[in-house]
């Protein structure tokens, strides 16, 4: 087999932030690594570190790719997605990740782009990659895709989704033939002034923004500060997105939290309205761009079947979630909304 050295230009870290480069191995970030001292809390590095929707592109003639990799709490199989029938291509292979790190997957003859979709879940630091000797590697380019950023909680990464091609935000990006980077943390969706400054950075042409689950369940804000800090927040995105349709997820129902008080003193219902009352007073000082759409109308309590947990989804209910979003996100694309927020109701 020929190696590829983990650093090779010829891999493409798709989604990744920034890319970290050690002695040994590589791994992708979705927060700038070389500022990551400005992200305080060991919890929101960690997540952070895990490559949610990140994916290793190449171009090859090989017939066989195979890999190695330090992991550690990886829980479901790398996804390997080849140029297709559709606009992002064809899931060639879920393929396992030894206990060792290593995994292989044979690929059909001829040239191909390859892309690796990483775990959502777990570290995954990359040591290198392999083809058969004597077959051809090219970094892959391709023509430019709309760029779908998603920010969110848990309900984001996607922990309980089967594949990194199963999650809610690849599957939206997958069937629009959108370029992905998720900015999903779970149990790390706080506002945090410096991550909002990140999504202000990134190129995008659709944003997805899960708001206020982690912060009902972390008592993160009051009734006092929650309105300024989603006001905020939403503000230094729109600073870098003029124009950029920003469709704001507010939390998904949760029968046993709708009416509990939480921490600081907010029910989830609250914190619901809260999310909906920011997006209106956005709109109406003049963000036509900004657009709702409610929780409830994406996993409401009729669809308690789909959480494990009476929170978080199962692998059925992260595929309900892109059937809900995609075609929001796809309106929002085409310009059909155009000149006011949306307001979604359950129906």
């Amino acid at each position: 087999m020929r190696e590829i050295r983990a650093d090779d230009d010829v891999l493409t870290w798709a989604g990744a932030v920034s890319v970290e480069h050690a002695p040994g191995w590589s791994r992708a970030w979705r927060l700038p690594h070389d500022r990551i001292g400005l992200f305080p809390g060991g919890a929101l590095r960690s997540r952070a570190a895990m490559p949610a929707g990140v994916r290793l592109v190449l171009g090859t003639d090989a017939r066989t790719l195979a890999g190695l990799a330090a992991v550690q709490g990886v829980e479901v199989p790398l996804d390997v997605v080849m140029d297709g029938a559709g606009p992002d291509g064809d899931v060639v292979a879920s393929v396992p990740v030894g206990p060792d790190g290593g995994f292989a997957v044979e690929l059909p003859p001829g040239d191909k782009r390859v892309e690796v979709w990483l775990p959502q879940f777990g570290t995954f630091r990359l040591q290198g990659l392999a083809v058969d000797d004597g077959a051809r590697v090219w970094p892959a380019g391709g023509p430019a895709r709309p760029r779908l950023v998603t920010y969110g909680s848990s309900l984001t990464q996607c922990r309980q989704a089967a594949s990194p091609t199963r999650t809610w935000p690849a599957r939206v990006a997958r069937g629009l033939g959108l370029d992905l980077t998720c900015l999903g943390f779970a149990g790390e969706a706080h506002l945090d002034p410096m991550v909002a400054r990140v999504l202000r950075d990134l190129p995008a042409d659709v944003v997805v923004a899960c708001l206020g689950i982690n912060v009902y369940g972390a008592g993160t804000f009051s009734a006092r500060s929650l309105l300024p800090a989603l006001l905020g927040f939403l503000s230094t995105l729109r600073d870098g997105h003029p124009g950029v349709p920003v469709l704001v997820v507010s939390p998904v129902a949760s029968p046993r939290r709708e009416d509990a008080v939480g921490r600081a003193g907010l029910t989830l219902a609250q914190v619901r309205d809260q999310v909906a009352d920011a997006v209106g007073l956005l709109a109406a000082h003049g963000d036509p761009d900004l657009h709702l759409l409610d929780g409830r109308a994406v996993l409401g309590p009729e669809h308690a079947h789909l959480l494990d947990d009476g929170l978080h989804p199962g692998p059925e209910g992260y595929a309900h979630m892109a059937s809900v979003i995609g075609p929001v996100v796809r309106e929002l694309l085409d310009g059909r909304d155009a000149g006011g927020a949306v307001v979604r109701t359950r129906p």
